[in-house]
């Protein structure tokens, strides 16, 4: 039954697998560090800390898909509405023996898809209006086999927690000033000072780290999609034509759009970058189209394809 199944016909990747693991007991361990120095340096805030650190947490595993979801347009549609998408994903779940996931349309001209959600049971997939436009309907199924395998592998979950202490970072820091400050309102001693000064250093230092666990991660984790998509159908040379196309139509996108799509770049099948001189390119969350195309060209010839 669709509802018992526990292992989809993706191709296991103990490499993602190993490095989903490590990431997870790294930022776990940075996450209780960077909490138990709040703790120790604001003694008298713990009862806040520990509720907004739970708090956020809870948003951020339960809600962080939706609110991803909602940020990027995404319009759920029925398959009256949208036969051919929901066909190809239709083709693309029966081939890998999973669960169907909700589908969905982004009223965007950035030709681009993406994947949510913690599990099979509440996955979603979207395509938005210029990818749609622009793809031939094998080039189609292999970009949602590249999107439906990071369901397939959880990769989506992890990368949802693993970019959690990023955001909880930055609200920490905001309480700790703000609290702080109404302590030195009251009591302008060195202690004050002293965490006034410690608590932003050492959340700049979790944020970079953080941040670049969580881009050595996903840059893996899509070459990993690529690979398990290409083997999945069969036909590596077709997503490599969509990722060409993809790419290629990027700089023809009005740049206003481009930076709409930008800060969910992790999430997409293919970076928007609203500027070649972006920082996102030199810390990117996707492999170089270069490295994406040889490993395709290398499985095509594994296939015996051209």
């Amino acid at each position: 039954m669709p509802g018992t199944r526990t292992r989809s016909r993706y191709v296991p990747d103990q490499g993602l697998t190993a490095r989903m693991v490590t990431t997870m007991f790294l930022i776990g361990l940075l996450y209780v560090v960077f909490v138990g120095v709040l703790l120790a340096v604001l003694r008298g805030a713990w009862p806040i800390i520990l509720a907004v650190a739970g708090g956020l947490f809870i948003v951020q595993f339960w809600f962080s898909d939706r609110i991803a979801a909602y940020s990027m347009g995404a319009r759920e549609v029925t398959p009256e509405q949208a036969p051919e998408l929901h066909g190809a994903v239709d083709r693309i779940c029966a081939l890998a023996d999973m669960r169907k996931p909700r589908v969905a349309i982004a009223d965007s001209d950035v030709p681009n898809a993406f994947a949510t959600g913690r599990s099979e049971r509440t996955a979603l997939v979207c395509a938005t209006t210029g990818l749609l436009r622009r793809l031939e309907p094998e080039e189609l199924e292999g970009v949602l086999a590249h999107e439906l395998s990071h369901v397939a592998h959880r990769d989506v979950a992890v990368m949802t927690i693993a970019s959690f202490l990023g955001v909880l970072a930055g609200v920490m820091t905001r309480v700790a000033l703000w609290g702080g400050l109404s302590r030195a309102s009251s009591n302008r001693d060195s202690n004050t000072a002293i965490a006034m000064l410690l608590i932003p250093v050492v959340s700049a230092i979790v944020y970079v780290i953080s941040f670049l666990l969580t881009r050595l991660l996903s840059r893996y984790r899509e070459l990993s999609a690529d690979r398990a998509a290409a083997l999945l159908t069969g036909r590596p040379s077709a997503l490599a034509s969509a990722l060409t196309k993809v790419t290629g139509q990027m700089s023809r996108i009005p740049t206003e759009d481009l930076r709409k799509a930008e800060p969910y770049n992790a999430f997409w099948f293919a970076p928007a970058f609203s500027s070649k001189e972006s920082l996102g390119r030199l810390l990117s969350s996707h492999p170089t189209l270069e490295q994406r195309l040889d490993q395709l060209g290398r499985i095509s010839a594994q296939l015996g394809r051209p």
